[in-house]
């Protein structure tokens, strides 16, 4: 009897863990250039004294979905997206170096580029800092130019580098904060090229009906689960009554 409870406990268990992952990524059906992940479930078996007679589902996050998302056009200067493979550097919260495909950029306090997250964009020399400005433009490459303040707009300076990197997606791995980074946890080089859509956004790779369909079928699942729980108490609650009979 507790071999069907425990099971069936387990099984709940590791369903409500996959429903979770399953709800960030509807979650963030609409975030820019964000990686789905994939959520399968694997047997395990239970150790402990006496033969492992018995085995359980654990749900595990088996991989990110690569593909991207549709690139779509803005207008506004500071959206830019990848074409094809690559990644934008940032900085991490942790100080260390990792990768996304989020190209909204924002100029933050003090004149430091970030992007709609907050992720502090890197270039050549680490953080990009950019000075007071009446315009800014992005080249395919990454390269950042301004025209300074009360400057004539035939002034137009490079003043850095967007570091875009291409170590293939089968190097790289999400972190808990929902960046990629190398799965050495080493900087990857600078890839000349990647290139840029200037004016233009990259959508979610979410899909959105699949993800539902994906909800419902775990909810269903998870209903079987306290099914059987239920089951399990019951016939438990009938062999008690039986004993006390005979």
């Amino acid at each position: 009897m507790d071999r069907v409870l425990y099971l069936s406990m387990s099984g709940a268990k590791q369903t409500m863990l996959a429903q979770a992952a399953s709800n960030n990524n509807l979650a963030n059906a609409n975030t820019t250039a964000f990686r789905s992940d994939f959520t399968d479930f694997m047997a395990m078996p239970v150790y402990g004294p006496g033969h492992p007679t018995r085995v359980y589902g654990m749900a595990r996050h088996s991989a990110t979905d690569q593909r991207p998302g549709v690139v779509q056009t803005t207008g506004r200067d500071l959206d830019v997206a990848i074409q094809g493979n690559g990644w934008f550097a940032v900085q991490a919260a942790d100080g260390t170096e990792a990768y996304t495909r989020a190209g909204d950029l924002r100029i933050a306090a003090g004149g430091l580029l970030t992007n709609g997250a907050g992720q502090v964009m890197l270039g050549n020399g680490g953080p990009i800092v950019l000075p007071p400005a009446d315009k800014i433009e992005i080249g395919v490459d990454g390269t950042i130019s301004i025209v300074g303040v009360g400057q004539p707009a035939s002034s137009l300076s490079v003043v850095d580098r967007l570091k875009l990197v291409d170590p293939g997606d089968r190097e790289m791995e999400k972190g808990k904060d929902g960046l990629m980074r190398t799965k050495d946890g080493s900087a990857a080089p600078p890839a000349a090229s990647v290139r840029l859509a200037v004016g233009s956004l990259e959508s979610s790779n979410v899909n959105v009906v699949e993800a539902l369909v994906q909800q419902i079928t775990m909810a269903r699942q998870y209903e079987l689960q306290v099914k059987m729980m239920n089951t399990a108490a019951d016939m438990d609650s009938a062999t008690t009554q039986m004993m006390r009979v005979s």
